[in-house]
C-alpha cells in the first residue's frame, strides 16, 4: 500500500491509481469503523495537526478522529487562537509547525494556493482540507468512495452537480477525480454561477437542471456560499430553490435507485428540499447524505496510512 506522491494538495493531476489506492484503502478502514473497537495502530508515533483558518465542522472533526482512532496524536490550530492573529505568515507557521516533529499537516484556507506554497516549505506530508474556491480533494474521494460503495463503481456514471459552481472547490476536485476515473459530468446552475473555463474541460454544462438530471446516476447538491459571492446573482433564496433546487419532482427524473449527494453544511429549502435530503433509501432514489458524513472518516483514514507511509 503507498501512493506515488508525498502530498495530496488536489485532485488535478492525480493518477487513476492512486485514486484507486485510496479508495480500496477506505474499504478497509471502514471495516473498523464498524467494529467495536475502532482503536488500531496504524498511525502509532504519528502527529498529525489540522490547520485551519477557516471555519469546519466535518473535515477538521474527521481528520482528528480518524488519527485518533489510528493512534495517531492529533492537534488543532485555529487561526484567531494562534500568532496568525498576530500577524505571523503562513510559511513562518508552517516551519513552526514542521519543527514540532509533525508528520502531517492538514491545511484549510481562504487563499487558492495556500497547500501548495505550504508544501515548499515543510518536510511533513501537506494535505489540502479545502483553498480558496480551487480544490477540496478529500470530499471528492470520500463522494467517490460513496458511488463505488452504493453503484459499485465510478466509470461510466452520469454525474449531475448542481448549484454553486463558481464558488465550489468541492466541484472543482469532483471534477477531476470523477473523468479521472470515467464518470460523465454535468454542472447546472444559474448562469451567473457556472464559470466559463467549465466548457474546455469537456464536461457538460446546462442552465437546466431538469435536463442535467434526467436519468443521471448521481445528483450532487452544492451549498450556495454566500460567505463568497458578491450580491446579485440571483434574485432571492426562494427563487433560487424554486428553479434550481433538489425537489422530489426534479430529482425524480433520475434514474431509478440514483444517489442523492450533498457535501454540507446543507441549507435546507434552498439548494436541497428536506424530503429530498432525509429520503433515505427509497424506491426512486437514496438519500446518502448522512452516509458521506461516515466515509469521510474512512477516506481520511485511509489517505493518512498511505501517507504516513510513503518513502519516496
Amino acid at each position: 500500500m503507498a501512493l506515488s506522491q508525498k502530498n495530496l494538495l488536489g485532485l488535478r493531476g492525480v493518477s487513476a491509481a492512486d485514486i484507486s489506492e485510496i479508495l480500496n484503502t477506505a474499504d478497509l478502514m471502514k471495516v473498523i469503523l464498524a467494529s467495536n473497537n475502532k482503536k488500531t495502530p496504524h498511525l502509532q508515533g504519528k502527529t498529525i495537526l489540522t490547520v485551519f483558518y477557516e471555519n469546519s465542522t466535518r473535515t477538521r472533526l474527521s481528520f482528528e478522529l480518524a488519527s485518533k482512532y489510528m493512534g495517531g496524536v492529533a492537534a488543532n490550530m485555529s487561526a484567531s487562537g494562534s500568532s496568525v492573529a498576530k500577524g505571523e505568515s503562513l510559511v513562518d507557521t508552517a516551519r513552526t509547525l514542521d519543527r514540532m516533529a509533525s508528520d502531517v499537516l492538514i491545511l484549510r484556507h481562504p487563499m487558492t494556493g495556500a497547500p501548495h506554497l505550504m508544501a515548499k516549505h515543510v518536510r511533513a506530508s501537506v494535505i489540502n482540507a479545502g483553498d480558496g474556491t480551487n480544490e477540496h480533494p478529500t470530499q471528492a474521494l470520500l463522494d467517490m468512495f460513496t458511488m463505488k460503495e452504493k453503484l459499485g463503481g465510478i466509470a461510466g456514471l452520469q454525474v449531475a452537480i448542481i448549484g454553486d459552481v463558481t464558488h465550489s472547490r468541492v466541484a472543482r476536485s469532483n471534477l477531476w477525480g470523477l473523468t479521472t476515473m470515467g464518470a460523465r459530468v454535468t454542472f447546472a446552475g444559474p448562469s451567473t454561477l457556472l464559470p466559463p473555463e467549465l466548457e474546455a474541460t469537456g464536461c457538460r454544462v446546462t442552465e437546466c437542471v431538469d435536463d442535467a438530471v434526467r436519468e443521471a446516476d448521481v445528483v450532487m447538491g452544492l451549498r450556495i456560499q454566500l460567505e463568497r459571492q458578491q450580491k446579485g446573482l440571483f434574485p432571492s433564496v426562494r427563487e433560487y430553490h424554486k428553479f434550481f433546487g433538489l425537489t422530489p419532482e426534479r430529482v425524480a427524473l433520475a434514474k431509478k435507485g440514483a444517489l442523492v449527494m450533498h457535501p454540507g453544511p446543507m441549507n435546507r429549502g434552498v439548494e436541497i428540499s428536506s424530503i429530498v435530503a432525509d429520503g433515505g433509501d427509497s424506491s426512486q432514489y437514496r438519500s446518502v447524505i448522512d452516509e458521506q458524513v461516515t466515509n469521510g472518516v474512512a477516506v481520511r483514514m485511509a489517505l493518512l496510512f498511505l501517507l504516513t507511509r510513503y518513502n519516496g
